[in-house]
């Protein structure tokens, strides 16, 4: 209704060609981009033209609204087994090829956490009557990989095993001010960088995610690389490792191929790189995660509980608990997770409970 009264008649706001027409001959937008058939109005072309007219919002989140909707409103309806009046998630061990456990019909890892709007729709979903949901999260799990994996004494000695906050230690680093006197920002910056290196980010991607210019970008990179020589040095070893062998391991020496090294093209060896970079500390979490796992159940089954897992997404993993566990089952949860594997630095869970999955946590 907003969006009709802005645009002053009504019209069909799915509609790539009418929503062109309203907005860059009716109202006389600033034309971004233009198709074989018309007007661009995706995503990127929308929000350039944000300043230009209100409606712009409007439409931005009249989409996520349609989107969630659909997807997750609409789209879990016709999973609920008629029986159970639940949903039973397919999770596979064998679709991702960093050893992540994944999930299928729905998806239940990809229900949104970003935006508080998507998030609600975590409401949705209650455990039985006297039950309550237990979850546990292992708290950066894949920074204190990399620190054990590239053995960075600044990463691992300072940071994790002092308990110091390791975005805002990098950005001491990086940004050469005391650790006190490191701003928000700069924080933000510095969390973008690391999970930029676990990910193996480019210049250009950190640029584009940080809005600095691509030269800045690549600074931070370097500053952060000379800091952390452990890590600079892992980096450089397993892309080399690569190359010779062909593949890349986790610390359990589950094996990930890379033949996109060998490639003729620049892009694609690029992305070979990253991948060698990434799996060693994204499928060492997973392989942690899964150990825990089984070991939980395995707790669980030999005192006899009633309470079980019900989902993995990922760093964390829920248990859906009786009343009269809920105790007992926080302490099997945090000692199976935290005691998973012996690193140099301490793995640590964060548990929480709630009578839905949104208040978990």
């Amino acid at each position: 209704k907003i969006i009709y009264e802005m645009a002053g008649e009504e019209f069909n706001i799915n509609s790539t060609k009418q929503l062109g027409e309203i907005l860059f001959e009716k109202m006389k937008l600033p034309v971004v981009k233009k198709t074989k058939s018309g007007y661009s109005t995706d995503v990127d072309v929308l929000e350039k033209l944000k300043s230009e007219d209100p409606i712009i919002s409007e439409i931005l989140d009249y989409r996520q609204l349609m989107k969630l909707n659909s997807t997750y409103v609409e789209g879990l309806k016709p999973y609920i087994n008629p029986k159970t009046k639940r949903i039973h998630s397919f999770f596979h061990q064998t679709i991702t090829a960093t050893g992540r456990i994944s999930s299928t019909e729905p998806n239940l890892q990809n229900i949104p956490t970003r935006f508080e709007l998507g998030k609600q729709l975590r409401k949705a979903f209650k455990p039985a009557e006297n039950y309550i949901y237990i979850d546990a999260d292992y708290s950066q799990i894949e920074l204190r990989v990399l620190a054990h994996i590239s053995n960075d004494e600044h990463m691992w000695l300072q940071a994790f095993i002092n308990g110091e906050d390791i975005h805002r230690q990098a950005a001491s680093k990086v940004f050469n001010i005391p650790i006190d006197e490191v701003t928000k920002e700069q924080r933000s910056n510095a969390k973008a960088v690391n999970f930029g290196i676990v990910y193996g980010i480019s210049d250009f991607g950190l640029g584009e995610q940080l809005h600095i210019s691509r030269k800045k970008a690549k600074q931070y990179i370097d500053q952060y690389l000379e800091m952390y020589s452990g890590i600079k040095k892992f980096m450089e070893n397993i892309v080399e490792s690569a190359k010779e062998k062909g593949y890349v391991e986790t610390e359990f020496k589950r094996r990930r191929y890379i033949p996109e090294l060998k490639s003729n093209n620049y892009m694609v060896r690029q992305f070979g790189q990253r991948v060698a970079m990434n799996t060693p500390i994204q499928g060492t979490a997973a392989d942690i995660m899964k150990i825990a796992m089984i070991n939980v159940m395995k707790e669980l089954k030999s005192r006899n509980m009633k309470s079980k897992i019900v989902l993995q997404v990922h760093d964390e993993m829920m248990t859906e608990t009786a009343l009269e566990e809920v105790d007992e089952v926080k302490d099997i949860l945090k000692e199976k997770m935290e005691n998973a594997i012996k690193l140099r630095v301490p793995l640590i869970a964060e548990v929480s409970e709630a009578t839905n999955w949104y208040d978990c946590k």
